[in-house]
């Protein structure tokens, strides 16, 4: 798969846009644009989202801003001329004194590096939001698609459910014209089929929703795929929280805290050299009309007492810096907590969905066929088959909500730690 070069170098997005192995997603030439997999939904957001898109043009701003920092302060040329226009020996322009003159500012204090770095930092700092947002923007996507996946595999569900209890209304009305039922029970398995009827449409508007969510992530507001390419029984590889929480800690997500400390750092330096006067110099050439003579000029301004009026914008960035620290700590903790949440419902997701795959649907199927077979012989009454088809589909109800929860917890897991669990 071929990236923008925009984001080609963006290494913690690409995990997702590279491979989803929880979904067993995988790209495939002879897709049509009626299916839709992960891999194709995360590219087509990489290139035409416009949230992700912006930052183009917001470090093309940073960067034109830095070139701006980097400029020595400009020089002056000035013109003065003096004892003109005035009156009895100054009529006129016989005794004008003209003075030709450069100025310009010495900047003290490396406040010229002071801006420079302040600069860089910003751009550090917009480059790391860049990763966070795109993060958060695919994590979203996944998120969705997984949501997406549950649906369509709901359907799926509401279709078999449909189909039994059309069956169950066949064999009911046969039991019924041999008198071996009363009507009543045909009304029930009536009733029966216009419920999964409901369910079934319910969930193909459901579905149809979730296609233009998902459409807007890349820009597109009429949607033509039909169905998502991906399983919900793969789950990929497990790793220990430690070693999760340990690359938490260098996501983009902190990564953004951590150039906001330099651009603090960097603000306390500007601030700092702020402090410190600036030297103003004037040089040039005065011309006497008077007796046509010239002569050089000089001049050097040094501000007073120009400590006192930086000593507050000082104070000011060094809070803001020392601010910085306890914002990060604070994420951390509200990070760690949220990744153990998510990594503890992921492995209870994942057994739930496990064992009820293994061992209580074919159980509960077996038991259904018999219940069946024993209804349609007149052992069994007509409440005992429906609790038994009831029972079965409200377990592979079961099993798509626990497999769906571990596949999205399994998502933000990733999105906190910027890698994939099964590489």
């Amino acid at each position: 798969m071929r990236l923008p070069t925009f984001y080609r170098c963006h290494k913690a997005c690409l995990w997702l846009a590279l491979f989803f192995c929880s979904l067993t997603v995988t790209a495939n030439a002879e897709n049509t644009a009626a299916t839709l997999t992960l891999n194709e939904a995360l590219a087509r957001t990489l290139a035409h989202n416009p949230q992700l898109y912006q930052y183009r043009f917001t470090k093309d701003a940073l960067e034109a801003q830095r070139q701006t920092s980097v400029l020595r302060p400009a020089m002056a040329l000035e013109l003065e001329v003096e004892n003109v226009a005035g009156s009895g020996d100054t009529q006129g322009f016989d005794t004008a004194e003209t003075t030709v003159a450069l100025s310009s500012v010495i900047e003290m204090g490396g406040k010229r590096q002071a801006r420079v770095s302040y600069a860089d930092a910003r751009i550090n700092q917009a480059e790391w939001e860049q990763q966070a947002v795109s993060l958060d923007v695919l994590g979203e996507l996944t998120a969705l698609y997984i949501e997406s996946l549950a649906t369509q595999a709901n359907m799926g569900l509401a279709e078999e459910s449909l189909g039994l209890s059309r069956s169950l209304l066949k064999t009911v009305k046969t039991r019924s014209k041999q008198g071996a039922t009363p009507e009543a029970e045909v009304m029930r398995a009536q009733a029966s089929v216009a419920r999964a009827e409901i369910r079934l449409a319910a969930l193909v508007e459901q579905f149809e929703r979730q296609k233009v969510q998902l459409a807007r992530f890349w820009g597109d507001t009429t949607p033509t795929l039909t169905t998502l390419e991906g399983s919900l029984s793969e789950f990929g590889g497990n790793q220990g929280f430690d070693q999760l929480y340990a690359r938490v800690k260098t996501s983009p997500a902190l990564q953004v805290l951590a150039s906001e400390t330099r651009i603090r750092d960097a603000e306390v330096t500007l601030a700092r050299a702020g402090a410190r006067s600036d030297l103003t110099w004037r040089a040039g050439i005065t011309r006497f009309e008077e007796t046509g003579d010239t002569a050089f000029t000089a001049g050097l301004s040094i501000p007073l007492f120009s400590n006192n009026r930086s000593s507050g914008e000082v104070r000011a960035a060094l809070a803001n810096r020392n601010a910085v620290d306890y914002a990060r700590e604070d994420l951390l903790l509200r990070v760690h907590a949220q990744l153990f949440e998510a990594y503890s419902l992921r492995k209870q997701s994942i057994a739930a969905a496990t064992k009820t795959q293994n061992a209580v649907i074919p159980a509960l199927e077996k038991a259904l066929r018999l219940t069946r077979e024993a209804y349609e012989n007149g052992r069994y009454r007509y409440l005992d088959l429906i609790a038994a088809q009831e029972e079965l589909l409200a377990t592979k109800q079961a099993y798509i909500d626990a497999a769906s929860t571990a596949l999205i917890s399994q998502a933000l897991i990733e999105k906190l730690s910027s890698e994939a669990l099964n590489r």
